[in-house]
């Protein structure tokens, strides 16, 4: 990695350095992460998937991300809702994800969560985007420094507290910025990577839901 956070891939572009240069992880990168996302089912999978990831990598959770896909349903908030003690042994026991009792349940209970919130705001998209930070509340720059100085956000501990307070767990704030990241509410491509004008662009053409 050079200092200001990039690498260069066999392609000749720059990149955020914590792609590592692995193929899996670089598609990733240039094709999901900072990308805007407004669809429901992806916004719940996506905070889910943050909540397993507390104290593993996401590339340990990405790659097992199309057997969470089908343990939970294809995160169909609906359908996680009505699971029961049955499927929560059913996860246990399904060595293809995070075998982690309190992490299965708490994705139940926020499918649950998720359906009420569906019922007040009509879309999880719309709740979500409300709490994209305001211009004048990012960096100037996104640089290295920047983001490593930068683990949470006032919107980051924002969201993570009215989510709390609606009843959702594993939404800390370090794990509600990892899911803002990812899904665009925040562009924090360094700048100088191939991707953060087209991340940016992407923004730009998006109707705010």
């Amino acid at each position: 990695m050079s200092d200001d956070g990039l690498i260069m891939g066999d392609d000749g572009n720059h990149r955020c350095f914590w792609y590592g240069g692995l193929p899996d992880y670089m598609r990733y990168h240039d094709e999901e992460w900072g990308y805007p996302v407004t669809d429901d089912i992806r916004l719940f999978e996506k905070i889910c998937l943050e909540g397993f990831q507390s104290g593993l990598s996401w590339l340990t959770i990405l790659r097992k991300r199309d057997n969470f896909r089908a343990a939970f349903a294809g995160f169909d908030f609906h359908k996680v809702a009505l699971f029961d003690d049955a499927d929560i042994e059913r996860c246990l026991a399904d060595k293809g994800i995070v075998r982690h009792r309190g992490k299965i349940v708490s994705t139940i209970n926020n499918a649950r969560r998720a359906v009420d919130l569906k019922a007040e705001f009509g879309t999880l998209a719309r709740y979500f985007w409300s709490f994209e930070p305001k211009p004048e509340e990012r960096p100037a720059t996104m640089d290295w420094a920047t983001l490593k100085a930068n683990p949470t956000t006032p919107a980051s501990v924002r969201l993570s507290k009215d989510l709390k307070k609606r009843g959702w767990s594993f939404v800390g704030p370090t794990t509600v910025y990892a899911f803002m990241q990812a899904m665009g509410l925040v562009n924090d491509h360094i700048e100088g990577c191939c991707c953060r004008e087209k991340a940016l662009g992407a923004r730009q053409a998006l109707a705010t839901p």
